[in-house]
């Protein structure tokens, strides 16, 4: 039934207090492999910055920015404005955008272990088409093909990691996607500072270095385990309690497989999960799904990590100094994902999120400032003032890494019902590779034209973020994921806007929760 609209949005029981078991070597393993996928899309990242900076890779796709590039007086807010360079970065994340969605009925209908090999596979093909380029459409193609797989692993790994994770650790857990990002960003860095000396041929090596982690990804998504609650969605109750009984490391599981079993059933009974995600009761899931990946690109970090190489060659640092400055943020931000891992279920997602963008916006302010007073449109930055900026840069890294980094991944991972989990983490990838289209797309042209101003247009949208999460955002810790509706009926405001279906007899706790 498309709408559903006489029956309880997932689970209407409160089994929360009777789940049992642990976090089990089972567990872990096949979440490592699994996250592995995240180490593919922080390489591009990572990548993707320092190739764009090599003379080699300039000079046979982009001669126009190579011999701007090699203007001692060219306008340091400009001299990388191509939108042809650009396009080699962003076309990435419009492909990816698109694949996400076609993504959702494959990992639904199929499983999430379907979704994760389909993406290591286009991986495959894009590493290869990129590290063997000869043109430019060689270049776009094979970005392309990286986009594919970005689509299809974004959109499967953070809904397996939060099925596969115990409730208690599943902020935890969920955020090893984030770490395996920070870590594909930080690896990415230190090779292309290896590869930016073996000119003109070393962009092949830093491009093509993505087979890797793509091989590992595809044979690990052939020898993993599908998650329980996939399985019982697509009707093997008894495989899928089998499974639970294994990675739960106990055979009491019955309060969490039933609320699979529940979930399930009002799953199967939504034909179109896409049409069901509009609906009032889904309202707060689908504001998060949109809001939470748009302000996590809108917080500027991915411009700071795509153009770290040619923002900090702006700056005067000189080709190796500029890569090596970009992989020291790459494993201050590694560090900082390792933090917010060992702290997200304690202090919990609205604490990390909140003081996270009170530290960005501090950060962005100070280096607009320097930016604003100290460097003028053909002036280098003293070794001091440039020193300062790579401090600030970092705070903000690590700020991020501890707060929008992973949660702008968990949270809309683990607050969907398990009838739009497929299609809302589809809308979540769409979102938040849009953004980064978009911007990657534009930060130099923007760069250009507001100079230093566009650290306080980031800024600008971090405090937006940060008022957003205070008001709208409730606290998801130690919920269990098949119990999140309960959470939206609790909350001061969108207790207004979910209708209650309590079963009978459910039991609903009084307080509200913000």
């Amino acid at each position: 039934m498309p709408g559903g609209s006489f029956a309880p949005a997932g689970v209407a029981k409160d089994r929360a207090g009777q789940y049992q078991g642990r976090l089990t070597a089972y567990v872990i393993v096949a979440c490592i492999v699994a996250a592995v996928g995240g180490s593919l899309f922080g390489y591009d990242i990572g990548i993707s910055g320092g190739v764009t900076s090599m003379d080699g890779f300039l000079e046979k796709f982009f001669k126009t920015v190579y011999k701007k590039k090699k203007l001692a007086h060219e306008n340091n807010y400009c001299k990388y404005d191509n939108q042809g360079l650009s396009a080699f970065t962003s076309s990435l994340y419009l492909a990816g955008l698109v694949s996400s969605l076609v993504a959702s009925p494959i990992t639904r209908n199929y499983g999430r272990r379907a979704s994760i090999i389909c993406g290591g596979i286009s991986f495959i093909f894009g590493a290869t088409l990129n590290a063997a380029a000869e043109n430019i459409l060689m270049l776009i193609f094979g970005r392309i093909m990286l986009g594919v797989g970005i689509g299809f692993g974004n959109q499967a790994i953070p809904l397996y990691l939060s099925e596969m994770a115990p409730t208690h650790l599943r902020g935890g857990v969920n955020m090893m996607f984030q770490l395996a990002t920070t870590l594909g960003i930080f690896t990415a860095n230190m090779i292309n500072y290896g590869t930016s000396k073996l000119e003109p041929w070393g962009w092949r090596l830093s491009l093509g270095l993505a087979l890797g982690p793509a091989l590992v990804m595809t044979v690990g998504g052939i020898l993993l385990p599908e998650t329980s609650n996939s399985m019982i969605e697509r009707g093997s109750k008894d495989k899928g309690r089998k499974l639970l009984e294994k990675i739960r490391g106990t055979q009491d599981v019955n309060a969490e497989f039933q609320d699979m079993v529940d979930a399930s059933e009002f799953a199967n009974s939504i034909k179109n999960p896409f049409r069901n995600i509009l609906e009032r009761r889904n309202r707060p899931q689908l504001v998060m799904a949109i809001f939470m990946p748009t302000f996590q690109i809108l917080t500027g970090i991915n411009s700071i990590l795509f153009y770290a190489p040619v923002l900090f060659q702006s700056m005067g640092f000189g080709g190796d100094a500029s890569l090596y400055s970009s992989a020291l943020t790459g494993g201050v931000l590694c560090l900082s994902t390792v933090l917010s891992i060992a702290t997200v279920d304690r202090l919990g997602r609205r604490f990390l999120l909140i003081s996270g963008g009170i530290v960005m916006i501090i950060c962005q302010v100070i280096v607009a400032i320097i930016l604003g007073v100290k460097f003028g449109e053909n002036q280098e930055l003293s070794k001091g003032y440039s020193i300062l900026v790579v401090a600030v840069v970092c705070l903000f890294v690590v700020a991020f890494g501890w707060s929008w980094g992973p949660l702008g991944w968990t949270v809309p991972s683990e607050i969907f019902p398990l009838e739009t989990r497929s299609a809302g983490q589809s809308i979540t990838v769409a979102v938040n590779l849009f953004f980064t289209f978009v911007i990657a797309q534009a930060f130099l042209s923007m760069l250009c034209a507001f100079k230093f101003g566009i650290f306080l247009f980031f800024a600008g949208w971090i405090t937006v973020m940060t008022i957003f999460v205070f008001v709208f955002l409730p606290e998801t810790k130690g919920v269990p994921i098949e119990e999140m509706i309960l959470l939206w009926r609790r909350h001061w405001f969108w207790k207004k806007i979910v209708p209650e279906y309590a079963e009978e007899g459910s039991s609903m706790p009084n307080n509200s929760t913000v």
